[in-house]
């Protein structure tokens, strides 16, 4: 028998478009109990967020450069954000148990058996006096899984009471789904969700992101780049399988040919094509799909997505859930199992042969 001792945890992540440190207070037992606190998004320092968009340019340096200067400044930024959120919410340290640092991912290649996230949880644990869990996907890559995604156990903690089958959508830089059916978990990468367009705007806009879509809809759509985007075996490939956030990066330069806004416009189709390409994936149509991840905020995307599938499609905000810290209370729920020694990835989730636990634990 597993303890059922309830944990006052944080979790925290920053995602692959990495516009900031997100962090999320939880109560759970790390199995069916799951109570949301608060969460807060905060921005990298600027001069640190520039370096790790520079770094993206090659990140295949992430296999061979220790990168131990870099890591430090990821786990600083990390711990200074966590300690301002408790300073804020007025938290003292001695309630938290658990800290789940996921910290930042830089290369993510599991057909070569690598992962690299930035995050050092031995140093967060000596900064805050709190018990870190980091490292949660090396050991599910190491076994032969794809390490992407992780959030399918805590959806399917939180996802008991919904209307099934039912997709969850996760619109972050890249995309991914759960497929939820009963004890049926499946999780897999979609394609690209905000990446490709967040860098189009930065490019030929100036600004960080579309906000809203409405750049994307000023544009024409041009079919024929587009159908080339969808000409990539990765879409017919049956999961599991994931995704880097630059995969598509190169491929994509095809659009270069087109205007500013005919190009975010074919790129922001691209993103709703693809995630459309989940349902030759399952066993049965959902019946309805809820979006979390920032791509939720784009209406273009969310409308485009509607009209492609002709179901109920919402935020996740709509079943009472976070759409802004999903993820971060995803690695706070993940540390209690990784405490317990319980799964944190499955064959129908990752590929991996045996459901695995995973993360590395550093004492306070």
């Amino acid at each position: 028998m597993f303890s059922s001792k309830i944990r006052t945890v944080i979790g925290t992540i920053s995602g692959t478009s990495m516009d900031g440190i997100d962090i999320a207070l939880l109560r759970t037992d790390g199995q069916t109990l799951v109570e949301a606190g608060f969460g807060a998004t905060l921005p990298y320092p600027e001069p640190l967020r520039n370096r790790l968009l520079d770094f993206l340019q090659d990140p295949s340096r992430a296999m061979s450069d220790p990168l131990l200067g870099l890591e430090q400044e990821v786990t600083d930024a990390f711990s200074a954000a966590i300690d301002q959120f408790l300073q804020h919410h007025n938290i003292n340290r001695t309630e938290i148990e658990l800290i789940g640092l996921h910290g930042q991912t830089v290369y993510h290649r599991p057909e070569l058996g690598f992962t690299r996230q930035l995050g050092d949880g031995r140093r967060m644990a000596a900064q805050l006096g709190i018990s870190v869990v980091d490292q949660f996907r090396l050991a599910d890559v190491k076994a032969g899984g794809q390490g992407a995604p992780l959030v399918p156990v805590y959806h399917h903690a939180l996802a008991s009471r919904l209307q099934q089958p039912v997709m969850i959508l996760n619109w972050g830089g890249v995309g991914n789904v759960t497929y939820l059916d009963g004890t049926t978990i499946l999780a897999f990468d979609t394609g690209p969700a905000s990446a490709l367009c967040d860098d189009w705007v930065r490019k030929h806009f100036g600004l960080p992101f579309d906000e809203g879509g409405r750049l994307s809809q000023l544009g024409q759509v041009n079919r024929t780049v587009l159908a080339r985007l969808l000409d990539n075996p990765f879409f017919a490939t049956r999961p599991p399988k994931s995704l880097d956030r630059n995969d598509f990066h190169q491929r994509a330069k095809i659009v270069d040919s087109l205007s500013p806004h005919d190009g975010l416009a074919t790129l922001a189709a691209f993103t709703i094509e693809a995630t459309c390409r989940a349902l030759d994936h399952v066993p049965t149509p959902p019946l309805q799909w809820f979006v979390a991840g920032g791509g939720r905020n784009n209406l273009h995307f969310m409308q485009g997505l509607a009209q492609r599938l002709a179901v109920h499609v919402a935020p996740v905000e709509s079943i009472g859930w976070d759409g802004d810290f999903l993820e971060a209370q995803c690695f706070g729920y993940l540390a209690v199992r990784s405490k317990l020694g319980l799964p944190l990835s499955l064959p129908g989730t990752t590929g991996v042969k045996v459901p695995m636990t995973g993360g590395r634990i550093w004492p306070a």
